[in-house]
């Protein structure tokens, strides 16, 4: 993620942003094909940092519920990632996937 090459969005006011986001948001429920489980946490973690912001607790779950934990892990690395930077790397990712053909 962090190498991802953003395109220009200085034209885009952050409503539009937002608007993309949300198109995103709703075609990454369609995808052609299941993501691998690093790429859904690459978009619950941008997701969550679009919305939320840093993450917001520091009660790290328990070391036998993987799920959690690695939902965690994949959101604090995006610990001081902007939202407008998070929402534009998610519509990438989602653009992305929805272009392979499963």
């Amino acid at each position: 993620m962090r190498n991802a090459i953003l395109p220009a969005t200085n034209n885009l006011t952050m409503t539009d942003l937002k608007d993309a986001f949300e198109k995103a948001v709703a075609e990454s429920k369609q995808l052609p094909s299941k993501p691998s489980n690093e790429t859904l946490l690459s978009l619950y973690s941008l997701y969550k940092q679009a919305l939320e912001g840093d993450i917001n607790t520091q009660n790290t779950p328990g070391m036998f519920d993987f799920v959690a934990k690695a939902k965690y892990d994949a959101w604090l690395k995006l610990k001081g990632m902007a939202a407008d930077v998070a929402m534009q790397l998610y519509i990438n990712l989602v653009a992305q996937l929805s272009n392979k053909r499963g």
